[in-house]
């Protein structure tokens, strides 16, 4: 199956686009991806899709340093429900660790190991996109987020021996240095950050000994309740999809990376069939949109995947019993019946 992220992944890339003269709504039109639905970071959506974007947005914005901008807005909230169990750890080491061992919590195409020898600590990052494709703009991404994290141990002063990259020199490398200082080397065998194994023994300041024990007793049973289903993945895809009107059978397993037969085989195994799930999920994403009186009518059918605002009336009908123009009025005067 095709690699997910975790919505966080675009954390302030609306803003980052809007302030460089792009338009963010347009350019997620066109891979696929539904601007409305970044507001719940929790949620995955497809890593090549997000890949594809990035790159797509440094064209357009002319930035060959898209991805490196976007790392520098990031915070360390963004990492999720980790980032609570992160803070607790007792040294910069510990962290760094844990964030790398538990990474696919976050990222499913993201693979990073750390290695020390001869007094260096790296840590190597690489993406896994099941495909060729260009990645520059996600990959300065992910590098400059683990520089970000460790700026958050190390303080803002701190600088790694040395930034890696693969690929090619920008024509201005002016914010590559002003991010990581006079250190980034392009053209290298790998993609990553070279630091002082000496830096990782830092004490985390932020630590709490008495938290830990409760911080780390959270993480665990996160981690088992966190895990995706093949249903999970296909009612994300579902969500993701809807909105842009190719919300198919076909579309979904391609973004998986199967055929469609192994999609109903994994549905059928949980009792579901493809059409029951976009009804399902259609209805739970109706009851959110139809609620908001700020959404017209016309809007929600399109966010929906209906092909005209009568679909959407005749749907919403059979469904609820009811218009959505009085399901609306209802749920503004109190609980609507099922």
């Amino acid at each position: 199956m095709k690699p997910l992220v975790r919505n966080a992944a675009l954390s302030s890339y609306m803003e980052l686009s809007e302030s460089l003269g792009v338009d963010p709504h347009a350019l997620m039109k066109c891979v696929g991806l539904d601007p409305v639905g970044l507001a719940v970071q929790d949620r995955w959506i497809s890593g090549t899709a997000v890949t594809d974007l990035l790159e797509l947005s440094a064209v357009a914005a002319r930035r060959e340093e898209f991805g490196l901008l976007l790392a520098a807005r990031r915070r360390f909230s963004n990492l999720g429900p980790i980032s609570l169990v992160l803070r607790e750890e007792p040294d910069v080491r510990s962290a760094l660790q844990l964030l790398i061992r538990h990474e696919r919590m976050c990222n499913e195409m993201m693979r990073s190991r750390l290695t020390e020898a001869d007094g260096l600590a790296t840590v190597k990052v690489s993406l896994e996109l099941g495909e060729a494709r260009r990645a520059r703009q996600a990959i300065e991404l992910a590098v400059g987020a683990f520089h970000g994290f460790l700026r958050v141990f190390l303080g803002a002063r701190w600088r790694p021996v040395s930034v890696c990259f693969t690929h090619g020199a920008p024509r201005d490398a002016t914010a590559h240095r002003r991010y990581f200082g006079p250190v980034v080397e392009f053209g290298r065998e790998f993609n990553g950050l070279i630091v002082h194994a000496t830096a990782l023994d830092t004490p985390n300041t932020m630590s709490d000994p008495l938290l830990r024990g409760y911080a780390r007793q959270y993480f665990e049973s996160i981690v088992v309740t966190s895990e995706t289903t093949e249903l999970d993945r296909v009612r994300e895809l579902i969500e993701v999809l809807l909105p842009t009107g190719r919300c198919s059978i076909e579309q979904v397993a391609g973004s998986l990376g199967i055929d469609r037969r192994t999609v109903h085989r994994h549905l059928a195994a949980s009792g579901e069939t493809f059409s029951s799930l976009v009804n399902a999920t259609r209805a739970q994403l109706a009851e959110q949109l139809v609620a908001n009186p700020r959404r017209s009518l016309t809007e929600i059918s399109g966010l929906l995947g209906f092909s005209a605002p009568s679909a959407f009336s005749r749907w919403f009908r059979d469904r609820f019993g009811v218009s959505a123009r009085e399901w609306r009025t209802r749920r503004a005067a109190g609980p609507v019946p099922n």
